[in-house]
């Protein structure tokens, strides 16, 4: 496994993941109508866009054959007005790869990335259905809000977490 900064000729293989990732993660939790008209060329042209955008760090997690297997990306949304804080704005694997380690080397990376731009507080929204939400947990996160969202027409619950101390993660994970 390889993790690597994001480049432009990767918007396809990240669209690919994003798509995949999303129709396994929300399955039950947002409507099969919805998932299923996921398109992978609007991922694609999305992540052009990610990717080129100043303040977006994206990174890449890929496979001995070289395919993007997950992804993950951060920076600070337009909505954070907290100083010295950065959002963690998301970690998506291929099924397969999940439970496996990738996603810590991504969730590492990003850390790392958030110690280099100097930030001591980090956030991250997740459905509360959505089973990362443990993940980001056991590496410290408390719930910061919870609020709601609309997707699809479904209301769902929206949980923010946050870490106070970026130093306190990065020791667990080395």
């Amino acid at each position: 496994m390889y993790i690597r900064k994001a480049i432009l000729d990767d918007a396809k293989g990240i669209a690919k993941v994003h798509v995949d990732s999303w129709k396994s993660t929300y399955k039950n939790i947002i409507s099969d109508e919805f998932l299923k008209n996921l398109s992978y060329d609007q991922r694609k042209d999305l992540w052009n866009r990610n990717i080129s955008k100043k303040g977006n760090y994206i990174f890449v997690a890929l496979n001995n054959e070289g395919e993007i297997v997950g992804f993950a990306d951060c920076g600070k949304r337009e909505s954070n007005n907290i100083d010295n804080s950065g959002d963690l704005t998301s970690i998506y694997l291929l099924e397969e790869y999940q439970g496996k380690g990738v996603g810590k080397q991504l969730f590492k990376q990003l850390f790392l990335q958030f110690e280099e731009l100097g930030y001591n507080r980090v956030f991250v929204e997740v459905l509360e259905d959505n089973k990362t939400r443990y993940f980001y947990e056991y590496y410290g996160a408390n719930l910061f809000k919870a609020d709601k969202i609309t997707i699809a027409g479904n209301e769902l619950n929206l949980l923010i977490y946050e870490w106070s101390n970026i130093g306190e993660v990065l020791s667990k994970l080395r």
